[in-house]
C-alpha cells in the first residue's frame, strides 16, 4: 500500500512539474507575442471580427484580452499557439479574422500573423 502511494505521489508530482514548465511561454515566444500584439495595432491596418471593422488598437486590446485568459489557463506556450488560439478566430463565433491594410484586400489574420512571425525572427537572428 505505501509503495502503490509513493509511486501515484511520484506520477502526480511528474505531472506537476510538466505541467509548470509547459504551462508559460519563455521569454523568447513572450517577445514575439508582444510584437505580434503591436504588430495587430500597425496605423492604417483594421481587423475584422465577427463581421465588423475594428481599429488596430482596438484589435490590440481584444487579443491581449484573449491572450491573458489563455495564458492563466496555461494553453499558450508559444507564438505559434498564440496566433492558434486567440488571433485565428473567434472564441464564440468561430468565424475566422481578417485583417486589411490601407484599405487593401483582406487576409485572414493567421497567414498576416504567422508571416510577420517568419519576418520577425528572420530579424531576430541577424
Amino acid at each position: 500500500m505505501r509503495k502503490l502511494i509513493g509511486s501515484a505521489g511520484a506520477v502526480l508530482l511528474a505531472a506537476a512539474v510538466h505541467g509548470a514548465a509547459l504551462g508559460a511561454p519563455d521569454a523568447r515566444a513572450q517577445a514575439e507575442i508582444a510584437h505580434l500584439l503591436d504588430y495587430v495595432a500597425t496605423p492604417g491596418c483594421e481587423f475584422n471580427r465577427n463581421g465588423s471593422w475594428h481599429a488596430g488598437g482596438e484589435a490590440r486590446a481584444h487579443l491581449k484580452k484573449k491572450y491573458d485568459y489563455l495564458l492563466k489557463r496555461s494553453l499558450v506556450t508559444s507564438a505559434e499557439s498564440f496566433i492558434e488560439r486567440a488571433a485565428s478566430e473567434s472564441s464564440m463565433s468561430g468565424k475566422d479574422y481578417q485583417v486589411r491594410c490601407g484599405g487593401g484586400k483582406a487576409v485572414a489574420s493567421n497567414a498576416y500573423l504567422m508571416e510577420e512571425l517568419r519576418r520577425f525572427r528572420g530579424r531576430a537572428g541577424k
